[in-house]
């Protein structure tokens, strides 16, 4: 693919304007950095420092009665996510929430839907699952007393394959039914970039009686989702990669809206959970509020929160419909780009060609001098990630990349693998 191929391109995409609607870093000569590392943690929107900085100012001029005054009120703050969060979820507003970090919220899922019996005591995940979530499950485990060995059930690609089969995964839900309790499985895996096919997963799992979740940290805000017609139990996200909501930002939840008056659930239950209407009344008794903003512990951490605001309303603002159809041209582009400029003896893409297969990310193992050629790119002003022990991942975000990142970019890696 040529520079005018990129520049054409460029001048007929519609959402090219909104990348000035974010701050670009700078490379090490000082001119903008080719920024491919979204799956990792997304530009700061512009908008990000006044909304932040009116929680500030609502904090030195009202102090406590912040909660209740100004243009934001906090004691109602984490409502404003959920009408933009249901959008990219595929949900209904009382289904999702604004709260806590990923696993933090993991966790707290894990606490309602993961009930173990003598008889049904078994999780399946993929492998390899992203090491927060294997850590969790496994700690999960040994909190009811059950052994990661026996009780774990990780599903591979198979040999000499880079992703999961659809298949595969059914098979293992039906060969382990009579022992399953829980399927833990993400909507884009985090290192080969693979979006899994939902609904037949979904199908199999509350067939075999158990029950499923999703991790979103790489799908929510990247690919399309339909979370509440998929029938998902729960899902998990971070709000720090698509999203662009900063480092340690909100995180978020789904409960199915099935599960919203389960009073019965167990849960680990705190006061910001509470029915509202009583809440500041103090009762002895939990009585949680339907839906998934029963499962909050405390009042939302504001600051941390506000940046999403900016993010969400510049998705309101594109049409995420749009985002999408610029992101597989993108990654289109990229692929086109790579099959033309890289040798073939040199590198392979993990992530599936099929467009309902895969978000912005692409996968490439490196079959030589992997980690030499990505330290050459950053020093290249091109800003990707390594993951050990040969794979690069680029991802050319719909929001703030353009055809021209992507070029450059491909060029800069012909040039780092060359060298």
């Amino acid at each position: 693919m040529t520079r005018e191929d990129a520049a054409a391109l460029d001048e007929h995409d519609p959402l090219a304007p909104l990348a000035e609607e974010f701050h670009h870093p700078l490379d090490p000569a000082g001119r903008r950095a080719i920024y491919l590392c979204g799956h990792s943690l997304g530009l700061q929107p512009r908008a990000a420092t006044a909304c932040v900085e009116q929680e500030l100012a609502a904090w030195r001029d009202r102090g406590v009665l912040g909660h209740h005054e100004g243009t934001r009120p906090w004691i109602r703050y984490h409502e404003r996510f959920a009408g933009p969060l249901a959008d990219l979820c595929g949900a209904m507003p009382t289904e999702v929430v604004a709260m806590n970090s990923l696993t933090v919220n993991l966790h707290l899922m894990l606490v309602s839907f993961f009930r173990p019996t003598p008889t049904r005591n078994r999780i399946l995940i993929e492998q390899p699952a992203f090491p927060s979530d294997r850590y969790a499950v496994a700690s999960q485990l040994a909190f009811h007393g059950l052994e990661t060995q026996a009780h774990l059930v990780e599903v591979a690609p198979r040999p000499g394959e880079g992703c999961l089969r659809t298949e595969d995964l059914v098979a293992a839900i039906e060969r382990n039914r009579e022992r399953l309790a829980l399927v833990l499985l993400p909507g884009v895996q985090y290192l080969t970039g693979q979006c899994l096919e939902v609904a037949p997963i979904v199908a199999a799992a509350h067939a075999a009686g158990a029950r499923i979740g999703l991790d979103l940290a790489h799908a929510i805000g990247n690919t399309p989702l339909r979370l509440h017609d998929w029938n998902v139990d729960f899902a998990v996200w971070c709000s720090y990669k698509y999203l662009n909501g900063g480092p340690g930002a909100i995180g978020g939840c789904f409960v199915h809206e099935r599960h919203a008056h389960r009073v019965d659930l167990p849960r680990f239950a705190g006061w910001w959970g509470h029915d509202p209407e009583t809440r500041f009344a103090m009762p002895a008794k939990f009585v949680p509020i339907p839906g998934a903003q029963g499962w909050q512990l405390s009042n939302p951490p504001v600051l941390a929160a506000a940046p999403l605001l900016a993010s969400l309303e510049l998705f309101q603002r594109a049409g995420f419909q749009r985002l999408r159809e610029k992101s597989l041209a993108l990654t289109a582009f990229l692929r086109r780009s790579l099959d033309d400029t890289l040798p073939l003896e040199r590198f392979e893409i993990l992530t599936p060609r099929e467009p309902a297969a895969h978000g912005c990310q692409i996968s490439l193992r490196l079959r030589s001098g992997g980690r030499r050629a990505f330290e050459r790119l950053l020093t290249a002003g091109v800003v990707a990630d390594w993951r050990e022990p040969d794979v690069l991942r680029l991802a050319p975000t719909p929001a703030y990349n353009s055809f021209r990142d992507v070029r450059q970019a491909v060029i800069a890696l012909a040039d780092a693998v060359r060298s």
